[in-house]
């Protein structure tokens, strides 16, 4: 008698989920909020020609938007720079490969030569600045947001330039880099 209870009790629990799986009122995990964006979108402008063979085609002003009739207009290419494009990013790989070497050859070797360790500390510090000046480029598009960019810009170059006075420091006045990383990895 005690287990056609408990089996209809069971049943009842059953039929509660389901009813309440088949109402829609289910609650999949990580769901529970809307979207909201912390901040507004950015200014957008769609660049045309605003040619167009009809001539009721206008300037459609939106919100924070400015579309011009033509959106099937060929791309600009931008003027060739020789430091930008493949050059840039052809120099970008070299100074990566370049540290693998100077990272592993103090301490393969055996030496702490001082002008090795500058060398290393300078890689790494251009290997920094390159790095996040491409992540400034590709994630702060200077045509939407032009002022951001340029703070975002001086301030790279500012922490560059306090990080390489500190790492002169750092290698004249105490032990350098190399040994400062065997000190580490010994303790």
């Amino acid at each position: 008698m005690a287990s056609v209870a408990r089996s209809s009790a069971l049943l009842k629990q059953v039929a509660a989920k389901q009813s309440v799986a088949a109402s829609g009122l289910r609650v999949a995990a990580f769901h529970t909020t809307s979207r909201k964006s912390l901040l507004p979108p950015l200014p957008q402008h769609i660049e045309g020609t605003g040619t167009h063979n009809d001539s009721t085609a206008t300037l459609v002003p939106c919100p924070l938007t400015y579309l011009l009739p033509l959106v099937n207009d060929p791309v600009q290419v931008p003027p060739t720079s020789p430091s930008h494009g493949s050059y840039h990013w052809t120099f970008d790989r070299v100074v990566a490969a370049g540290l693998v070497p100077l990272t592993v050859a103090p301490f393969a070797a055996g030496s702490l030569n001082p002008t090795m360790d500058a060398i290393l500390a300078a890689t790494i510090l251009i290997h920094s600045h390159t790095g996040f000046g491409n992540i400034i480029v590709d994630y702060i598009p200077s045509k939407r947001v032009p002022k951001a960019r340029k703070l975002f810009t001086w301030g790279l170059n500012a922490a560059t330039v306090l990080v390489g006075l500190a790492l002169y420091e750092f290698e004249t006045t105490d032990v350098g880099l190399t040994e400062t990383i065997k000190r580490v990895w010994k303790a």
